[in-house]
Order: C-alpha cells, then structure tokens, then sequence
C-alpha cells in the first residue's frame, strides 16, 4: 500500500493548512494511567521532528482537575534542557492567573485559555457562568499580552452540548468576539463532542465573519465521534479557515464530557491535505511511526484510520 496518496487539487482552497498539534496535552489529559514524564518529551520532540509546526505541550491546570498533567513544569524544563530556546516556543493551556504565573517562570511565549460556549459546560468546567467566565481570563489575558505572550483562545461547545443539546451560532459568536475583544490573538472553535456537520461549519465560520471576525483569526478543533471530522475541515476549507487543530494517532477526549471521543487525528488530516494538494509541512511517516509508539506505550490501538491502514500491526 501506498504510503502517500495520489495529489488532486481542488480549485478554491487554501494552498497551506497549519496544522496545530494538541496531541501531549488534549491527547494525553484523559489517559488514566499516568504516562511518564519522559515519554511526554520524547512524544513532544518526536511531533516536532516529524514537522508539526505547532505542538502544544501541555496544561498548567491544577493537578486535581487533571491528574495527568501534574508534571507539567517539569516536563517543560526537561523540554527546555533539551531543546533549548525552542522550548519556550511550545503552548501550554492556562486556565488562570495561577497557571500564567507558571508559565511565566519558566519563560514560555504561547498561552491559551479555554471557555465555554455554553452555560452548563462554563458550570462544570470552569465553576463560573457563562458571563462571569471573563472576569477570570481578563487579567490572564491581560498580563499576558504585558509579558510579550501571545495567547489563544479555546472555546469548547461550540456546535453541541451534551446536556444543553444544539447551540446558537450568535452565541458562539458572542463569547469568541469577547475573547478577542479581551486580547486573544487567535480563537480555536471546538467541536468537543464530536457533532458538527459541514453545512453548520459554513453557517459558524460566516457567522464570525458577519460580525467583523475573519477565517484567518481562527482555527477548527474537530472530533471524530460521528465520523465527520475529515468532512468538517473540507467545509472549513471552503469557507477559509487555515488552521486546524489535530492529536497524533487519534488521541484524546475531554475530562468534563465523557460524550467528548478522540480528537481528529493528524495523520488523517495530513493524508486528507496532501490528497488535495495543500501544503503542511508534515512528514507523514514520521508522525505515523510517532503515533504507533505512543499506541505501544499506552497498550492499545491507535484510533487513527491512516495509522492503522500503514501500520497493520498497531491496528
């Protein structure tokens, strides 16, 4: 089998995709058994290897909400030992002050935060409403952008709640444009249960450009959980959308969604671009082999389609 899939461009779309790797933290947050904190940097450096250009590394979220990611700052600084400069180059997700705080010890450039489309999910995961949840990233943002940081902006429900159920798309819009107006420089919209379909990507992406907001000041964060996460880039291409977040070999969910399956995984996504002809930057073969070995570290499949169909043995 091929390891590379026949190019046929399609007249329209953008001829390069970021591809923005969130495989060590989204995709390893949810994982039960702790993965060691040198296998975390080994998957880290190997996702920079393979020409990810983006690899958000991990969460400086306190260690009871997510276990996993305890080890954060020494992760970073066993990074940093290692990579030197380009270390403080990789995101990490702050949920507040307390997290920036880190951040900013350790001298990291790129940070996130992460809301909530909905007023359920603002409750649960951040214990705020879906207003006052600004009144805690204000000031992370704020000082931030003080510090020279660039900073992102999740927002997560963005097409689907699991107790709320369907979303207004002017709300969506509402809580994204706040984000900006607070200092955000790029806002990553989030399928976080897997729900979206194409026609309502259009409708979301237009939505925010009605309201001033231009596909370039965003990025899509698919789930694959009803098969659409492919079908959801292709309607984010078609509306201009440039940046689409991935986790290697398929990992990942969200602690405080159990409805919330893996991620798009970004060898499908690289093999789905390089089909089209749009340029990305990544080794495909590198990333598979990446992603098969974290599959033999965590002792299951990797759910990725494109890994399993190149590395029989993982499947």
């Amino acid at each position: 089998m091929s390891g590379l899939p026949m190019v046929v461009p399609e007249p329209g779309l953008p001829g390069r995709v970021t591809i923005y790797e969130v495989g060590p933290r989204d995709g390893l947050q949810n994982e039960k058994t702790a993965v060691p904190t040198a296998t975390k940097a080994a998957f880290v450096q190997r996702l920079l290897a393979a020409g990810l250009p983006v690899v958000e590394a991990t969460s400086f979220v306190h260690p009871r909400w997510v276990p996993q990611l305890a080890d954060a700052a020494e992760l970073m600084s066993g990074l940093t030992a290692a990579l030197g400069d380009a270390a403080r180059e990789l995101p990490v997700l702050v949920p507040n002050e307390r997290g920036l705080d880190r951040a900013i010890e350790l001298g990291l450039r790129h940070v996130a935060v992460f809301a909530s489309a909905t007023e359920t999910f603002a409750e649960k995961n951040l214990n705020r409403t879906l207003d006052t949840q600004f009144e805690m990233f204000a000031p992370t943002i704020s000082r931030a952008r003080e510090q020279g940081m660039d900073v992102r902006g999740y927002v997560s429900m963005c097409f689907g709640d699991p107790w709320e159920g369907a979303v207004p798309v002017e709300q969506v819009v509402t809580v994204g444009t706040r984000l900006l107006d607070l200092g955000v420089g790029q806002l990553s919209l989030g399928d976080t249960i897997g729900v979206a379909t194409a026609g309502h990507v259009r409708e979301l992406v237009g939505a925010f450009a009605a309201a001033g907001v231009p596909a370039d000041r965003l990025a899509l964060h698919f789930h694959d959980t009803y098969g659409q996460a492919l079908t959801n880039v292709h309607a984010g291409l078609q509306a201009g959308v440039t940046t689409y977040d991935a986790s290697a070999g398929g990992l990942g969910g969200c602690p405080y969604a159990e409805s919330a399956t893996g991620n798009l995984a970004t060898e499908d996504l690289v093999w789905f671009l390089t089909g089209l002809g749009i340029e990305h930057g990544v080794d495909l073969g590198a990333v598979v082999a990446t992603s098969a070995w974290m599959a033999g570290e965590l002792g299951r499949p990797s759910p990725s389609a494109v890994v399993r169909a190149l590395t029989p043995s993982v499947s």
